[in-house]
């Protein structure tokens, strides 16, 4: 038995093409080759191989995908295999597949499951083998169609009498494989080829042809070679048509976004829980929403206090938070007065405004410890817990390892949080709802996976953001950053497809950071001193060539002299001098060494909370960052220039002439240096990490844009993030709702940023020219934001053409006078520039009263149906 493929892709020199070729044995054993392809004109490639059967391991089917690698075996680029090409294995027949390079489609989001789920439609389906008849000469037809509504199929007719001579009541209905994939076979043993054909669109109950699809005929002229007017004997001629050529009615969705622990509930404990989302879906069935966005919800313990309120800084890319357990929906104490101070402590925390991340952990910690020590044992001997400690031991064990607890309770809570979740996901599945998670770009640098795969990290680095608006000295997340490599993504992969339990959509957290991440160097407190990577550093003559002779001693170290120390500590400039800075030659100083970096001035000023203290601390940091250019910590010899620094000291020493070729060589360096090598970067890992999963992707795509952000999102068909606020064309204060591609989500804030309604009051400046130019209004805008505003700005959100909208609940209730809170700086999340920040912003109501609100309700229900979501 043999199998040739064929396929036209245009290369380039060195480059070469792959088949990965794997057959699947009827006991369930797989077997892959990498074959490489032949051609001659590096754009027709061809490929033979006899298959040789096992008798121990029959093949039953087999699957296969192309791939483009370098001479070196570098994978460049693969195909979008998310709907395998599989098929039936028959060792008595020869296959010719004679393919086009498959990109991920156009429809891709209609095959993700979060349209699955808001269609009714299973997302549990894979795509079989199907076995169909073959015949002495068989073509065998398969197209995808997404685009079917419930109740049609697919059919195919031609110009042959064997498909119906374009007869409409003579067409062949094809058989679904799974995944909106459809087969047939024909037999063709008298028939010559070419022949053309179309699918057409039938409708399950009258049998009636609904649709013909659109475009010139397809034909089988290509398929063989061209003296070749006949299908071979024993042969399978595989025609896949890749997709259906029909439009598809255009899917569009409205949601929530909110934390978890920022849900409040009667049943709740002081934060919110997985069982609070049951609640949260009932009044997103209420109100015709079709998505709830959430913030991380894995576990973040670490320290044990506040700081692990930040829901980012994960220890484990699988376990989930202990905080969203529904204590008491795994148990009751028998001890009816030790559960009565539960319920006291219960109304205690629910009676706060926020969420007290400390006093919550006691509490629930003990209350999980009680329960695991009445019925733990029962529950880690049952058949259920040993069949799912079986599938997950891998990252469990050493959890519970690095946790270095009690290891029956870490894998009592840890399974009771995945039930619960899991539960709430397939409740939100059955109401037409789906629940979009969050990548997190980092892991915590002392956490279970960087103590597990220390090589997957560069520990002596951090990741964070460059400095912008926000964050005038960049921000410093703590995150180690990744050493790119076969691992890490295998590792990216296995914790999508734990998402995939519970998530049909996902937020990809900082999708910069798979272009080129912020890399800052471990003694380095602020972003100031980081550089992307990876990044094309400059030589000595790269820098030379724009003009600025490199004075290396000069341009790398902290640029200090008499006036930098007056004018940044004024009256202290001389306590200053005295203590923490050496006289060099021309009047400089060098800071020394044990102040000489960031890191080290923090340790020196520790717990001294003195206002002269921090003046002096702040200024040697800026001291520390005062440099022109940083070396490139692997690469020695080639340097990176300092973001942000025109301006600075350092660069004002700097004569007119130096300072213009400065300023020519930062822009080339910043803005078009690292184009096509972030792009090609890019699709690379997100195609490696991501081009498998089924849930719909989201790009959290805001900061510092290069040139190939768009391109490459719109490639992969990554949903980018749409902020009327924060536009991403330069040049403009607000961008048009309009303007949104489709393939995108529209939200008014994130939990970065300030709610809509404390945006408003924030800058009245900035609020009148919004008042003016996006809402077309006269006169002067108000000066705190009244509903009747708030209504108007959410309905343009969910008229504009983003495929979703989603909206924090505190924007959705800003448009309601009586609903929404009283003190609108409660409202914001988080603050970027604050390390410290404590993340425990809560509903002020609780869902309860929310699906109470009819009239509320009803409103926003004739809203999204009016938007057509």
């Amino acid at each position: 038995m043999k199998l040739k493929f064929s396929i036209q892709y245009g290369t380039q020199w060195g480059q070469n093409l792959y088949v990965v070729l794997t057959y699947l044995s009827i006991d369930q054993t797989q077997k892959t080759e990498r074959l490489m392809m032949s051609t001659s004109d590096g754009m027709e490639w061809q490929l033979e191989t006899t298959v040789l059967e096992s008798r121990k391991h029959p093949i039953s089917s087999f699957s296969y995908y192309y791939q483009v690698e370098d001479t070196d075996g570098n994978v460049l680029r693969k195909e979008w295999n998310a709907i395998p090409r599989t098929y039936y294995f028959d060792s008595a027949k020869d296959y010719v597949m004679a393919d086009l390079w498959r990109d991920v489609p156009l429809q891709y989001h209609l095959y993700s499951m979060a349209y699955h789920t808001t269609m009714g439609l299973s997302v549990d389906q894979q795509v079989e083998p199907l076995r169909v008849p073959l015949y002495r000469k068989t073509i065998l037809f398969r197209v995808s169609a997404p685009q079917l509504q419930k109740g049609q199929s697919v059919a195919i007719i031609g110009d042959h009498p064997a498909l119906g001579s374009w007869n409409v009541s003579r067409y062949l209905r094809m058989e679904p494989i799974g995944r909106f994939e459809w087969l047939l076979s024909v037999n063709v043993d008298a028939v010559l080829l070419p022949i053309e054909y179309k699918y057409v669109i039938i409708d399950d109950t009258s049998h009636a042809l609904v649709a013909w699809e659109e475009g010139d005929n397809r034909t089988t002229a290509g398929l063989l070679p061209a003296d070749q007017t006949m299908v071979p004997d024993g042969t399978v001629l595989v025609a896949y048509g890749e997709n259906l050529r029909v439009k598809e009615h255009i899917w569009r969705a409205a949601g929530v976004v909110i934390p978890v622990f920022s849900l409040r509930s009667k049943q709740s404990y002081g934060v919110g829980d997985f069982g609070d989302l049951y609640r949260l879906v009932d009044w997103c069935a209420a109100t015709g929403m079709k998505a709830i966005q959430l913030l991380p919800v894995n576990d973040t313990t670490c320290s044990k206090n506040w700081s692990d309120s930040y829901p980012y800084n994960i220890v484990s890319a699988f376990a989930l938070h202990p905080h969203y357990l529904d204590v008491e929906a795994i148990g009751v104490l028998k001890n009816k007065t030790k559960m009565n101070t539960y319920h006291r402590q219960r109304q205690e925390l629910n009676a706060l405004g926020y969420s007290d991340y400390e006093a919550v952990d006691r509490v629930k910690r003990a209350y999980v410890q009680e329960l695991f020590d009445e019925k733990g044992q029962q529950t880690l001997e049952s058949k259920e817990f040993k069949a799912w400690f079986a599938q997950n031991q891998d990252w469990l064990v050493p959890y519970a390892k690095w946790l270095d607890s009690s290891v029956g309770l870490i894998y009592f809570t840890q399974y009771h949080l995945h039930l619960q979740l899991k539960a709430a996901a397939d409740y939100a599945r059955s109401k037409g709802i789906f629940l979009k998670g969050d990548v997190p770009i980092g892991v915590n640098g002392d956490s279970v996976e960087t103590a597990i795969h220390p090589d997957y990290f560069h520990l002596d680095a951090q990741t964070g953001a460059p400095p912008d608006m926000f964050s005038p000295n960049g921000q410093n997340w703590g995150f180690p950053t990744y050493n790119w490599g076969i691992g890490v993504v295998e590792w990216f992969r296995r914790r999508l497809k734990w998402m995939e339990q519970y998530f049909d959509a996902i937020r990809i957290d900082h999708i910069l950071g798979f272009f080129r991440i912020w890399e800052i160097p471990g003694d380095a407190v602020f972003g100031l001193l980081g550089h992307f990577s990876p990044s094309l550093p400059m030589t000595v003559g790269e820098i030379e060539y724009f003009g600025l002779p490199f004075r290396k001693d000069l341009f790398t170290r902290p640029f200090i002299n008499d006036r930098v120390l007056d004018k940044l500590f004024g009256m202290h400039a001389p306590y200053v001098r005295e203590h923490f800075l050496m006289p060099k030659s021309y009047g400089l100083y060098d800071l020394k060494s044990d102040y000489n970096t960031q890191k080290k001035v923090q340790q020196a000023f520790e717990g001294r909370t003195d206002e002269n203290s921090l003046w002096i601390r702040d200024g040697l940091y800026r001291l520390v960052s005062s440099v022109l250019f940083l070396e490139d910590p692997i690469q020695s010899g080639m340097y990176h220039p300092r973001i942000g620094v025109i301006g600075e000291p350092v660069f004002e020493a700097l004569n007119a002439e130096e300072k213009d070729a400065f300023m020519r060589l930062y822009n080339n360096y910043y803005y078009q240096r690292h184009n096509f090598f972030w792009g090609a970067e890019a699709i690379r890992k997100l195609t490696d990490v991501f081009g498998s999963t089924r849930m719909l992707c989201c790009g959290e795509d805001l900061g510092m844009l290069p040139d190939c952000v768009a391109p490459v999102l719109d490639q992969l068909r990554i949903l980018s993030l749409e902020i009327q606020s924060m536009p991403k064309q330069s040049g403009y204060e607000f961008a048009h709702l309009d303007g949104n591609p489709y393939r995108s989500v529209a939200t008014i804030s994130t939990h970065d940023m300030s709610p809509l309604r404390l945006w408003w009051s924030e800058s009245p400046e900035r609020t009148q020219r919004f008042y003016v130019s996006m809402l077309q209004k006269q006169g002067r805008a108000p000066e705190q934001l009244p509903a009747h505003l708030a209504e108007e700005i959410i309905g343009r959100h969910l008229y504009c053409p983003s495929m979703l909208c989603m909206l924090s609940l505190q924007d959705w209730l800003a448009m309601d006078g009586e609903l929404r809170s009283k003190n609108v700086r409660d409202e914001r999340i988080n603050v970027p520039s604050d390390p410290y920040n404590r993340w425990k912003y809560r509903m002020h109501i609780t869902i309860e009263d929310l699906l109470k609100a009819d009239k509320y309700n009803n409103k926003v229900r004739t809203m999204i149906q009016r938007s057509k979501r």
